[in-house]
Formats: C-alpha cells, sequence, structure tokens
C-alpha cells in the first residue's frame, strides 16, 4: 500500500475500517462506470481523492432530479470521496496530479484512449514512478478499432444488441431504464482492481487493467450472447416473456401485475393447484417446460383468468407461503420500502450536519470488515486546499489529520 495517505475522512467523521482502510484511490473518473467502482472501494474504506476540472464532472449538472441544487445523479454515486480542482493543461496542476498518481495504490480513469498520454498520466508514465501501481482505464469499446468511438451506454445499448432485446415484439427497441452497461462495468472494474491488488500482494507487482462497456456489455448479456454463439439463432424482443421457461412474467391480477418465476414443473403443479386449476398440468400442452414455452399463447389467457379472482398483493402472500417465486410489480419507492420491510436496511445516511444524505446501502456485507458512510459526496474542489499542501509535502490540513502517517516529503 502506499506509503503516504493525506487521511482518508473529514474532520468528526468515522475513522474508515473496511477491507481497503489505508488503500488511496487517485480517481480521474467521471460520469458513472468509474465513479460507481471508486464509491464501492470508497464504502469499503479506500481513501478516494476525485480529480476534477473546473467544470466539475458533468454528472454534476445532470439534472433533474436535483437535491437542494444539487443533481441526485452525481450524488448517488461520489459519496466517501474528496474533491479537488486540477487543470491538466496548467503546469502547477499537473505536477501536483502526477504526484497523486505517483503515491496512490490504484489510478482509475475514462479518458479516450491515449488521451492521458500527452500529460504523463498513462499507465506507462505512472508506472516508472510507482511501479506497484495498479491503473484501471474503462473505454466504450477498447483501444483498437473501437478507440474513436464515444464511450455512451445509450450506444453500447444498441450496438451490443440489448435493445434488440428489450419492448415487445411490436415495438421499436427500448433502452433500459438504467444505463445498465455502465454499472456492469464499474463492477467489473471493481473486480478486475482488487484481483490486481491480491497479486500484488502475493508478487509485489503493479499492473494496467482495461475494461469496455462493450465487452461488459456482452458478457453481462450471458444467456441470450451465450445462445446466439452456441446456437446460431438470433433473439429477438419478446417484451416481458422468458425465450426458454415460462410461465416467467407479469400478469394482471384484481389490481395490479403480479410476476411469476416459475422455473420447474413441481412448481407448475403447485401453482395451478393454488389457483384452483389442479388438472393443468394434465394436459399435454402445459405438462413440460418445453411445452408450455411452446404453447404459451394458450397458456396465458388461462392464468390470466385464475388470477383475476384476487388482488396482486394477495396473490403474492398466498403462493409465496407456498415456496412459489413471485412478486408484484412495485415502483421505485414501494422497493425500497419492501426491502426496508424486509430488514435489508436498504437506505443509509453520509455526512453529519447539514451534509448528511441518504443513499442506497452498499450491497456488500462483510462480517469482520463493514462498509461504512463517513462523509457526503464532495462539492466541486471541497477538499482542494488540503489535498494541495499535502501533495506538496506539507503538514496535514485540518481536515486531513485523521491519518496517523506523517505528511510526505518528495522523493519519498
Amino acid at each position: 500500500m502506499a506509503q503516504h495517505l493525506p487521511g482518508g475522512e473529514l474532520e468528526g467523521a468515522s475513522p474508515a475500517t473496511g477491507p481497503f482502510a489505508g488503500l488511496l484511490v487517485a480517481d480521474f473518473g467521471r460520469v458513472l462506470a468509474g465513479p460507481y467502482c471508486t464509491m464501492l472501494m470508497a464504502d469499503l474504506g479506500a481513501t478516494v481523492i476525485k480529480v476534477e476540472s473546473s467544470l466539475g464532472d458533468e454528472t454534476r449538472s445532470w439534472m433533474p432530479p436535483s437535491y437542494e441544487g444539487e443533481s441526485t445523479y452525481y450524488l448517488s454515486i461520489n459519496r466517501n470521496k474528496q474533491s479537488i480542482v486540477l487543470d491538466l493543461r496548467d503546469a502547477g496542476d499537473l505536477e501536483l496530479a502526477q504526484e497523486l498518481a505517483a503515491r496512490a495504490d490504484v489510478v482509475t480513469e475514462n479518458f479516450k484512449p491515449g488521451g492521458l498520454a500527452r500529460y504523463g498520466l498513462n499507465y506507462e508514465s505512472v508506472a516508472r514512478a510507482n511501479p506497484s501501481v495498479i491503473y484501471a482505464s474503462i473505454t466504450g469499446f477498447g483501444t483498437a478499432g473501437g478507440a474513436d468511438l464515444p464511450g455512451y451506454d445509450l450506444l453500447v445499448q444498441a450496438l451490443s444488441g440489448l435493445m434488440s432485446l428489450t419492448g415487445s415484439p411490436t415495438t421499436e427497441g427500448f433502452r433500459s431504464g438504467v444505463a445498465v452497461f455502465d454499472v456492469i462495468t464499474g463492477l467489473h472494474t471493481a473486480i478486475a482492481v482488487t484481483s490486481a491488488l491480491y497479486h500484488r500482494e502475493r508478487t509485489g507487482q503493479g499492473q494496467h487493467v482495461e475494461l469496455d462497456l462493450m465487452s461488459s456489455a456482452l458478457s453481462g448479456m450471458v444467456n441470450q450472447t451465450g445462445g446466439y454463439l452456441l446456437s446460431g439463432r438470433v433473439p429477438t424482443r419478446m417484451g416481458n416473456d422468458h425465450p426458454s421457461i415460462y410461465p416467467y412474467a407479469p400478469f394482471p391480477t384484481a389490481d395490479g401485475d403480479l410476476v411469476l418465476a416459475i422455473g420447474n414443473d413441481a412448481q407448475f403443479r403447485t401453482l395451478c393447484a393454488a389457483l384452483g386449476a389442479p388438472q393443468l398440468p394434465t394436459d399435454p400442452r402445459f405438462a413440460t417446460n418445453a411445452e408450455r414455452s411452446a404453447h404459451r399463447d394458450e397458456l396465458r389467457p388461462v392464468i390470466v383468468g385464475l388470477l383475476a379472482a384476487a388482488p396482486a398483493t394477495e396473490w403474492f402472500e398466498r403462493l409465496s407461503a407456498l415456496g412459489l417465486p413471485c412478486a408484484p410489480s412495485l415502483d421505485v419507492g414501494a422497493g425500497l420500502a419492501f426491502a426496508e420491510r424486509i430488514g435489508l436496511d436498504p437506505v443509509v445516511v453520509s455526512g453529519t450536519g447539514d451534509r448528511a444524505l441518504p443513499g442506497v446501502r452498499n450491497p456488500m456485507r462483510f462480517s469482520r470488515t463493514p462498509a461504512s458512510y463517513r462523509s457526503a459526496p464532495p462539492r466541486l474542489d471541497e477538499h482542494g486546499e488540503a489535498i494541495r499542501r499535502w501533495l506538496r509535502g506539507d503538514e496535514l490540513a485540518p481536515a486531513l489529520q485523521h491519518s496517523t502517517l506523517t505528511a510526505p516529503t518528495r522523493g519519498d
């Protein structure tokens, strides 16, 4: 690990206790994939210094919605970090950026391929000064033929084929309601960085890890890409239906949709008995999953008619009690309320005082080294002065004095 940290916490914040406590991450990323990765690492104790231009991360301006004038998009993926504004075109700021990269355990960036080379912040340049660094680069389409393509999640949804799968057969392709491939790439980046850190722990060697949204998309589409490669069959839009399982979709009830996820013949028999139609599984068209999938157009109206006898929440309780996988279709607010009701404690508060903000809990739970929520997402350049003093070798500034390590001198 880097020997000289700027102190991971703000004044009054509790110290980091997670598995990455003591790790220094220089975050040159922006928008979603990179910041999501580094927020997960910050939740697990890493000191993350977010380097921004004077305009700030683009997501700071992505509104609505907003919270007290700040973008909720930005606030949702940047807690537990410190912000410094550095203009890489300015010689003094560039020197500080290079110094930060030289001290970091991990550097993350999502500039266009080759974009940091002119600043001496590409992997080869950083590794000369910091050979044990783990340097993670995120691009849209890799560094070969797709290097010049802009790396937007929506473009990847289109080019990967996801939009050809999303929607009903009678509509155009839809994008996902979330920038799903940015999130998947952020998760892949976190796994890659953690793996590289484990390798470094055993060998002392740093390395460059590269990820791109397109590759993450093709991997993340799992059975759809795999099915095409193995069968040669191009999958198409099926609305909410599953290509291989039935019934596995939302169905209307007396007052709303109920999602059924019936994955095998035994579950189907239990479902039919609960719906008051125990004879259905004896029909050859519905006896096996393969037959149900082939005759879904005939089976669907039968199930819809049976479910009309009760509201979705009642069916959810009755069928869940029998061990059948099902769920009412909820909005986001109701989804959070459901998670709270079943004891998942999905909402946490980061920061204190007038800067105490709610957010979604880090989904990883550790018995010994839990995540912590020490500080709210930083305002632009909120810690710039203190970080500059640290990088220049001055004594630790008050906001950074939680570190027990001494201030470094250049050349250490």
